[in-house]
């Protein structure tokens, strides 16, 4: 399943996606993952959650994630969720840009029984229509 939280900078996005993550580990149903940016927020995630710097790994694409998202996957078939912060500024694209990727991600998330939640800064009516079924 995919889910996207959006909304403009300065809405609190990033402290929806650090709760939803950390509610989601004290439930202890499986592995779950928090990428992000850089390790502002290392320390406000629960240290059961496997946290993420992707600068670390030259992310800069939606291929490139895509491409260390299923590395992850592959390598680990517990993981049940991934919580990425800051999703746009990771790949460098704009929301409208994502048709391709997002319909690649859903059929990864289906056929892995993995959640992908990502957190979008972009006003809602900025949401191309196909992704706002995913906004919650």
């Amino acid at each position: 399943m995919i889910q996207l939280i959006v909304g403009a900078k300065g809405t609190g996005k990033t402290k929806r996606i650090i709760d939803l993550a950390n509610a989601e580990i004290a439930q202890d149903k499986g592995a779950v993952v928090f990428i992000d940016d850089d390790k502002r927020y290392m320390y406000d995630i629960n240290s059961r959650i496997r946290f993420v710097n992707v600068s670390d790994y030259h992310i800069t694409s939606p291929y490139s994630l895509y491409g260390f998202l299923c590395g992850m996957l592959s390598q680990n078939f517990d993981i049940t969720t991934v919580y990425i912060d800051a999703f746009l500024h990771i790949i460098g694209r704009a929301i409208g840009e994502l048709d391709e990727f997002f319909a690649t991600i859903e059929k990864v998330a289906e056929e892995n029984n993995v959640n992908f939640i990502f957190n979008v800064s972009a006003p809602a009516e900025d949401i191309p229509e196909y992704l706002k079924k995913y906004i919650i």
